[in-house]
């Protein structure tokens, strides 16, 4: 799992209200957390806006325990 992932699930959001938020659709959003794409910066930053992410945006690919506890 990804910190995008677990950030967006820790803040009780589904792909497709994180994508409108960040301005992406909801299946680019699906192939970047499914690290079946790479995330452009210009994508990460809007998708660390939307969380509220102050780290390093880049910070959010970066690969976590896939607990939650939200």
């Amino acid at each position: 799992m990804f910190e995008i992932t677990r950030q967006r699930e820790l803040r009780g959001l589904s792909k497709r209200k994180l994508a409108q938020l960040a301005d992406l659709h909801p299946s680019r959003l699906s192939v970047i957390e499914g690290a079946k794409a790479v995330a452009y910066p210009g994508e990460l930053k809007r998708l660390a806006g939307a969380l509220g992410w102050t780290g390093d945006p880049a910070a959010l690919m970066s690969e976590v325990d896939g607990e939650t506890h939200a």
